[in-house]
């Protein structure tokens, strides 16, 4: 998430860097007024990976957790949507087969809302300056 980021705002043409301070702003201004917004898109675009890639890293809060299906009270191991897929799949069948694919497409929908509410913000970010 850093790295697109800081590729993004490395990315902002020097021109117009130069042209904000060569119209008189300070460069906390151009920082805020001339490279973020230019660089919105990308910094954006790196917030939804991280979002995205944050939601897939299930198997490493597992193995801290416990990875244990208990009743999920502080303390106790937890066991997430997209471990109980990984673990499970080898050997569902019928109807528990069924029941991952649709924690699966819960998943998918999750994932697909966040998506879009953060496009939502990135266009309403766009349309107020």
């Amino acid at each position: 998430m850093v790295n697109v980021s800081a590729s993004s705002i490395r990315s902002v043409s020097k021109d117009l860097r130069a042209a904000s301070l060569a119209l008189g702003a300070s460069k906390i201004q151009t920082i805020f007024k001339v490279t973020i917004p230019a660089a919105k898109s990308g910094i954006m675009t790196g917030s939804v990976l991280g979002i995205g890639r944050a939601l897939g890293e299930a198997m490493a809060i597992n193995m801290v957790a416990g990875g244990s299906v208990n009743l999920p009270l502080p303390f106790n191991s937890v066991r997430f949507l997209t471990t109980q897929l990984v673990s499970e799949m080898g050997y569902a069948e019928g109807t528990h087969r069924q029941v991952l694919f649709s924690v699966g497409l819960v998943l998918y929908l999750f994932i697909m809302i966040i998506n879009l509410l953060l496009q939502k913000l990135r266009k309403g970010a766009t349309e107020n300056e």
